[in-house]
């Protein structure tokens, strides 16, 4: 265990805990006291003199108000197995600064009925030596803006957990902790409602780099510094590909999209009220007619 900071060090006398995880339960099994260079060995319980291929093992610890996790063990035919170092910060609020290093946009084509899903995926990277944390849901972690006009916003998987995320009008909130370290990720989802032209992506904060994937290949993508980097293959869709950035509070960047394909029963609506309005002039016309005089064919 290591506490972070300009230089790391050695965290003695705190607690590792192994977990065992499966798919019908999970717990602690065992814990150990780091020594003074913050080292511990923990044994692995075998049932039935095997260890459970089917398990999964992670350690854990508990500083300042929070925990952290290892990523999982492959304990499977291995007498030992090293532990990559638990590096834990002390926890401040509102501080330190928490940068937008970068912004994935994906824009699929039009649905059946018009919309269009789009996925958002970001990379924020706190600058400071400290986690910084919230217990305030009006002072978030961390917050970013997204078209107003944006509908079904629903947190996706990354380093953030999507139960630590709520949209709040045109913004996205991150109420979870956000550590020091390599940058963390979060996504999101959302769906642009039907009929629109383009969409403009809100810009308020510094963005170090803007990447756009439009699955709509003639769409028109203006923003400062913007460079199209073709057209990409993903998952058997093509995409046109633009990078822009590094992006300022404010800059503005629009995407055209084309309103999609002429679809013959978009016009329905408009046939129906075309043969009905001819067929009430019709009746009209018949009521105004003066009737014919019948011939006279009695006898002088």
């Amino acid at each position: 265990m290591l506490l972070g900071g300009r230089d790391s060090l050695p965290l003695p006398g705190t607690w590792a805990v192994l977990h065992r995880v499966t798919r019908e339960a999970g717990g602690p099994v065992d814990s150990m006291r780091t020594d003074a260079a913050g080292r511990y060995r923990i044994r692995i319980p075998q049932a039935r003199g095997a260890v459970d291929s089917s398990a999964v093992y992670v350690v854990s610890t508990w500083y300042d108000s929070l925990a952290y996790f290892s990523l999982p063990l492959n304990v499977v035919g291995r007498p030992a197995v090293q532990v990559e170092d638990l590096v834990v910060y002390p926890t401040t609020k509102r501080t330190p600064p928490i940068r937008l290093t970068r912004r994935l946009v994906t824009i699929a084509r039009p649905a059946a009925d018009g919309t269009r899903d789009v996925l958002e995926i970001l990379e924020l990277e706190n600058t400071g030596l400290t986690t910084r944390i919230t217990d305030d849901t009006l002072v978030p972690t961390w917050a970013g803006a997204i078209p107003s006009a944006a509908l079904q916003f629903q947190g996706g998987q990354g380093d953030i957990s999507a139960d630590a995320m709520q949209r709040r009008g045109d913004r996205v909130l991150v109420l979870g902790p956000i550590p020091p370290g390599h940058a963390k990720q979060l996504s999101y989802g959302y769906v642009l409602p039907a009929g629109g032209a383009g969409v403009a992506l809100p810009i308020d904060q510094p963005t170090k780099e803007l990447n756009l994937l439009v699955e709509d290949t003639a769409a028109a993508v203006a923003a400062p510094k913007v460079e199209s980097l073709g057209v990409q293959e993903i998952e058997q869709r093509r995409f046109a590909a633009y990078r822009a950035g590094p992006l300022a509070a404010g800059d503005r960047v629009t995407i055209g999209l084309p309103r999609g394909a002429f679809r013959a029963q978009t016009l329905l609506p408009y046939v129906i009220a075309l043969l009905a309005a001819a067929m009430v002039g019709a009746l009209v016309w018949a009521l105004k007619r003066k009737p014919a005089l019948a011939p006279d064919h009695s006898a002088p």
